[in-house]
């Protein structure tokens, strides 16, 4: 996948486009939207690209940067879309409260709602008589989609103690018969990584290399997985990260046990976290719940995906997870030079358009600047995770392939390996941009860009 067209003087973001347009509707926004009246991250991911904006039949506004005119066209297709989008968030509002009623817990409300919201709009128009029958219709049919696959089922089948014992003793059965050969080839699959992300980052070309095809049929995934476990170092060919790249706080990952509970707020690194840590996620996070194995299913193939090789059964996400741990030890976002691994397509990329972004320039400033942090020191905070940008990617990396994983959806090639490799950089960029902003809110004017407030969720 090509990096992002270069801005010129002439052209405009589409985000920061989008962001006027939509703070020129007015009032009636405000579920839709976060605090300084910018749309949320999700409103613009799940209702103004897809279903306002829709890119694949107007593939001139798909870029990141607009021409005048595709500006002026993109502004006018929002601008005309106002009066849905208002129906659209009463709808939410409506939709939210019979979702309380109803003591629906699992999932996020605006992954679960927003799209069929907009639906709503699209029918109905604004919400009036009879509107909460069928927010309450559609809360039931959405929590009845996943046929039982909750965060709530999952408890109550964990919930049996016969069955919780006999789970710990499949675990420890699985994790004592793990290979035990010493891994070797590392140096070979650190190569082949390297010539996949290469292919990566160079425009057209992320589906022509024959190295992902290599590294997973010579079980290069598997062999990484292996190497931790025997806590080899050096395995990334760069010095300063830790092997485990921040997928297990132990020196090497410990036996996963069943676990009883789990909450957004406190979960562990991902190679630490029980099996209903692990299922939680999934079930929290899916919005295609209806297309998972059955808990007892899912419960049972976590057992063996638990204590597989970097926690994943598919050897095609394991070798992703490789080239995703190859490319965060290059990640260089501050521009330190320090990061030598960082030389292929891939980082090249990656790292040009943090460089660009404003709130990594301020935390740069922050690294050189002698003054005290005005905040207390929230901001040098930030700075400090810019300097190990690794440990973020790996983490947020690791959940989207195990939920890959837990729905049977591995990469078919390169190319789509890379879109998942990508996607979350562009994530994990997004989030600390969202957290400088909230830092620098008490110092500077609104953020241009909002982001919904984080929920924990237990169980």
């Amino acid at each position: 996948m090509p990096p992002p067209r270069q801005p010129t003087d002439a052209s405009r973001s589409r985000a920061l486009v989008i962001d006027r347009a939509w703070r020129d509707l007015g009032p009636g926004l405000e579920p839709l939207s976060g605090p300084g009246g910018a749309p949320l991250t999700r409103t613009v991911k799940l209702i103004v690209l897809p279903l306002v904006v829709r890119p694949a039949l107007r593939p001139d506004l798909a870029a990141d940067f607009l021409a005048p005119e595709q500006a002026a066209r993109l502004d006018a297709l929002i601008r005309e879309s106002g009066a849905r989008l208002a129906a659209t968030a009463h709808w939410f509002t409506l939709l939210k409260k019979a979702r309380r009623a109803l003591r629906v817990v699992a999932g996020n409300p605006q992954d679960l709602y927003f799209q069929r919201c907009f639906e709503l709009a699209t029918e109905h128009g604004a919400p009036a008589a009879g509107a909460d029958a069928v927010a309450r219709a559609v809360v039931e049919e959405v929590a009845d989609a996943g046929g039982g696959r909750t965060v709530e089922a999952l408890k109550a089948h964990l919930a049996d103690a016969g069955r919780r014992a006999r789970l710990d003793g499949e675990l420890a059965v699985v994790w004592e018969s793990r290979p035990t050969v010493p891994a070797t080839g590392v140096a070979v699959a650190v190569t082949l990584a390297a010539e996949a992300l290469d292919a990566c980052g160079a425009p057209g070309r992320a589906g022509d290399s024959p190295a992902y095809a290599s590294l997973v049929e010579a079980g290069h995934g598997a062999l990484f997985g292996r190497a931790l476990w025997a806590s080899a170092s050096g395995v990334w060919g760069a010095e300063g990260p830790p092997a485990h790249l921040g997928l297990t706080a132990r020196q090497v990952p410990p036996r996963p046990e069943t676990g009883h509970g789990a909450s957004t707020a406190t979960l562990p690194a991902p190679l630490d976290r029980t099996l209903f840590e692990r299922l939680f996620v999934v079930l929290q996070s899916s919005a295609r719940r209806e297309e998972l194995p059955t808990v007892p299913e899912l419960v049972a193939r976590e057992v063996g995906r638990s204590c597989a090789p970097l926690g994943l059964y598919d050897e095609g996400l394991r070798v992703a997870l490789v080239l995703g741990g190859r490319l965060a030890v290059g990640l260089d976002p501050l521009g330190t030079g320090a990061a030598a691994p960082g030389r292929t397509a891939a980082h090249r990329a990656v790292n040009s358009r943090w460089r660009r972004e404003a709130s990594v320039l301020r935390a740069r400033r922050m690294t050189v600047s002698p003054r005290p942090d005005p905040d207390g020191g929230a901001l040098e905070a930030l700075a400090r995770d810019l300097r190990t940008p690794w440990a973020a990617y790996m983490r947020r990396l690791w959940v989207r392939l195990h939920g890959r994983d837990a729905h049977g959806a591995p990469p078919a090639d390169l190319a789509e390996a890379w879109t998942v490799l990508d996607g979350v950089a562009r994530s994990v960029m997004m989030d600390h941009r969202a957290r400088v902003r909230s830092a620098l809110r008490t110092l500077t004017a609104p953020s241009a860009t909002a982001v919904e407030p984080a929920e924990p969720r237990s169980a």
